[in-house]
């Protein structure tokens, strides 16, 4: 990962646990954008909707790289988007990589400073 991503994620993840305390992970990041981008506010998912959530941010933060394409939301409300370009086999490594990068590109583009629930 070079310095300057390295350097943005540090102050990012320092910046969100502000709000939600220390020890923030990557995952909990990506939940709390799958909630954000829901857009319903704070409730407890269960097991389904936490994955469902992942699904949603997952497909947000990787909209902008050319892999998914936002359809619309269903009757429920929920955001759904169809696959336009597979996903690139990468390395474990490489993958944190990339979502690091979506992440801090999200919130730079959003200009969010911390997850309103």
């Amino acid at each position: 990962m070079d310095e300057i991503l390295q350097q943005e994620w540090k102050d990012l993840v320092k910046r969100i646990e502000l709000t939600f305390g220390e020890g923030i992970e990557m995952e909990s990041i990506v939940m709390l954008i799958g909630i954000q981008e829901l857009g319903k506010g704070y409730f407890k998912p269960s097991k389904d909707e936490k994955l469902d959530l992942f699904h949603i941010a997952t497909c947000k933060l990787l909209e902008p790289l050319g892999y998914y394409k936002y359809i619309g939301r269903d009757a429920d409300g929920w955001p759904h988007w169809e696959t336009i370009n597979d996903l690139p086999a990468l390395k474990p490594g490489e993958q944190k990589e990339m979502m690091k990068r979506a992440i801090v590109a999200y919130f730079k583009e959003n200009e969010i400073e911390w997850v309103e629930i």
